[in-house]
């Protein structure tokens, strides 16, 4: 992708069910825990590279000393910087957890950095939660919260969710006191038994039933109880492993393999609206939270944001490319005597291979060269406007001499295409140097139409090149009208209940084909003074569906989205959009 998403964070959950000495003696470290904690977070930086975080628990802690830490670090050394701290104590732990964070909510600073600690005197009643999530309600959540009588200090759903879990936490806990006194026990007696006895289910339960989005939730509690529970909807991606040893979860199932040193059939799948639940002593299993709504898994994390080393993930990526050799011979006219093949770097190399596969299995002989490459980040030390922009156009860099000038065309391959910014400022400028005869730019995935609200930073229609496109060309062919139909639409629909609303943006594409968007496109981002022809072409749905058939949620490409929340959403942003057109003239 050449424009980097922040996008879904990334979870990690350690719970050791031996004692310290079984792993000193079979593994020869005191810090067995830690050290896969560790391993998996690095394992999965590619989700989070704004701030990460780790906590602990330690269950054999005296009275009167910790037994729950926390650490957490800003910036892209935030994984190094955590563990450096890290003290002695942490090693006789039993319970680990790590967060790698992406904003998606423009909030920054430490204080919004996971994982989140509510403490009390009660180890029962202690709370240590993080998660792959973003809410579309946390409005009536909060309204609901108070209602009951609470005072959030912090308006983020991740606060939120950690003191409305943390009330019902502690109702559980009361429910067990009374229950304990009703059996006639005493003192810590008493304390013996809720720690024993504690229901998470019966938490989770009474805390996830009223949210709407995208989520894995993780948690752990001062008495040494774990979980991590899927959304309904299974938006976000959740594995685990168990064994007598250990009980661990990542947010890709690669990682678990390569962490553990196993195959792909050891991993599962956490269940969609089900949570792991890992009991202070040790026994875990999965429980039914909520009933599981439309599958729809996030076809996103398939073409992009999971790293590609998983087998599955690996394979769709590369039938992604290789669906798309018929349109690519159509846009060169069939002549790949006379044109180079490449990639985006470097998320877009498998389905380069899956192209590349698809042409040589029709007999074709074609030619590769890797044309294009992506430098560091660029410092824009310069305050002038002109300066930043020409510094900032330099991100990528080409291979001279790797086509034939004025006779080659150039077919160049991306897993997807966003903003349309980075293309016109730096890319096409960039390739254009070589002097191309035509250049065909390749999406593995659809036309990006529609904004995400399940934990990518894609927010705002006007974001989306092709949302532009579709504008453009109704104002050019004085279809005005359906735009103000539109924004009347999308009002209408927000006076009525949430459940009940349609997506009325999905007028704008009506009547355009994909086509006419990818021509509109192509001349947008065609820079001034560019010499070569642009012609884009873009992954079909269909094509989408069949190369990842397990993972249907297609609502940035489509518009359907798989929560009431998310078409309440759309259609806000449209309103958005056109009143803020409204106010800029």
């Amino acid at each position: 992708m050449v424009e980097q998403l922040k996008h879904e964070c990334g979870v990690a959950l350690v719970r050791l069910l031996k004692p310290q000495s079984y792993y000193k003696e079979k593994y020869g470290t005191a810090s067995y825990g830690l050290g896969k904690l560790y391993l998996m977070m690095e394992k999965q930086h590619n989700r989070g590279q704004e701030g990460a975080g780790i906590a602990c628990v330690d269950m054999n802690a005296e009275v009167g000393t910790e037994y729950m830490f926390r650490e957490k670090a800003l910036g892209k050394d935030a994984i190094t910087s955590v563990f450096d701290v890290i003290t002695p104590e942490w090693a006789k732990a039993q319970l680990y957890m790590g967060h790698l964070r992406y904003s998606t909510t423009g909030k920054s600073g430490l204080q919004y950095v996971h994982p989140f600690l509510r403490r009390n005197n009660w180890r029962a009643k202690n709370l240590c939660l993080c998660g792959n999530f973003n809410m579309t309600n946390i409005d009536e959540v909060f309204e609901k919260m108070v209602a009951q009588g609470q005072s959030p200090r912090i308006y983020s759903d991740s606060y939120i969710t950690l003191e409305l879990m943390g009330h019902r936490l502690d109702r559980e806990v009361e429910r067990l006191y009374v229950e304990a006194k009703a059996n006639g026990l005493e003192g810590t007696d008493i304390t013996r038994y809720i720690e024993e006895h504690v229901q998470m289910a019966n938490v989770l339960r009474t805390t996830m039933a009223d949210y709407d989005g995208g989520y894995v939730m993780c948690g752990m509690t001062g008495s040494g109880e774990m979980f991590a529970m899927r959304d309904p909807w299974g938006i976000r991606p959740a594995f685990f492993y168990r064994d007598d040893e250990v009980v661990a979860v990542a947010s890709e199932r690669a990682v678990l393999q390569t962490t553990f040193d196993l195959s792909c059939d050891d991993v599962r799948e956490l269940p969609a609206g089900q949570a792991l639940i890992v009991h202070r002593d040790g026994t875990s299993a999965l429980e039914n939270i909520l009933e599981a709504r439309r599958q729809a898994r996030c076809s996103f994390e398939r073409i992009y944001f999971s790293r590609g080393s998983d087998r599955d993930i690996y394979r769709e990526r590369k039938q992604l490319g290789q669906q798309l050799t018929e349109p690519i011979l159509r846009a060169i006219g069939g002549d790949t005597e006379h044109t180079v093949f490449s990639f985006i770097p470097n998320t877009a190399e498998v389905a380069f291979y899956g192209m590349m596969e698809g042409l040589r299995g029709r007999g074709l002989h074609v030619r590769s060269e890797k044309v294009a490459w992506k430098d560091i980040k660029l410092r824009t030390f310069i305050t002038e406007a002109g300066s930043r922009n020409d510094l900032a156009s330099h991100v990528y860099d080409i291979t001279y001499g790797s086509l034939r000038p004025y006779e080659d065309s150039l077919v160049i391959i991306d897993d997807s295409i966003v903003r349309g910014t980075t293309l016109r400022e730096s890319i096409f400028k960039i390739l254009d140097r070589l002097h191309p005869r035509k250049i065909v730019m390749v999406s593995s995935s659809p036309q990006i139409r529609y904004p995400d609200y399940y934990g990518i930073d894609m927010a705002r229609l006007e974001e989306f090149c092709a949302f532009r496109a579709a504008i453009a060309l109704l104002r050019e062919r004085d279809m005005d009208s359906l735009i103000e139909a539109t924004y009347r639409g999308c009002k209408s629909e927000l006076t009525k209940p949430k459940g009940e609303q349609r997506n009325c943006v999905c007028a704008i594409y009506e009547p355009f084909t994909v086509g006419d968007i990818n021509r509109k496109m192509a001349e947008m981002l065609r820079p001034a003074g560019m010499q070569a022809p642009v012609e884009f072409v873009f992954q079909t749905i269909e094509g989408l569906h069949a190369a990842c058939p397990e993972h249907r949620g297609d609502w940035y490409f489509t518009g359907h989205y798989p929560t009431p929340g998310g078409t309440r959403l759309v259609n806000k942003a449209f309103v958005e959009y056109i009143e803020n057109e409204m106010d800029n003239g």
